[in-house]
């Protein structure tokens, strides 16, 4: 092997590479530990009661023909989703309030 002469220029630029390689390790580092502090704490814990449930009426009154494919529930509302069309029932007796057409694009 051979000896390598550095040039004292040279070395202070490694100097200078190697510090900043140094700093930019510990400024991602703790961004990391910034990050993972942040999802600890803004997530909500798995002890935290659930919120209340609002009851789902006995029966729906589907008009015949009627395949529902989504259902969700509002305060005072129960909305069936059926190919295109919403139907809108009341959550306190099951009963049609409103039916909404909903144009589907090809």
């Amino acid at each position: 092997m051979s000896n390598l002469e550095i040039d004292p220029k040279d070395a202070a630029r490694l100097t200078l590479l190697r510090r900043l390689v140094t700093t930019l390790l510990v400024v991602m580092i703790a961004g990391f530990l910034v990050l993972i502090a942040l999802l600890v704490t803004r997530f909500p814990s798995m002890d935290a009661p659930a919120p209340t449930s609002l009851p789902w009426p006995d029966r729906l009154a589907l008009p015949e023909g009627i395949t529902p494919e989504a259902v969700t529930r509002g305060s005072d509302w129960v909305a069936v989703v059926a190919g295109d069309e919403i139907l809108i029932f009341n959550a306190e007796d099951g009963a049609l309030r409103q039916r909404v057409s909903v144009k589907v694009s090809p």
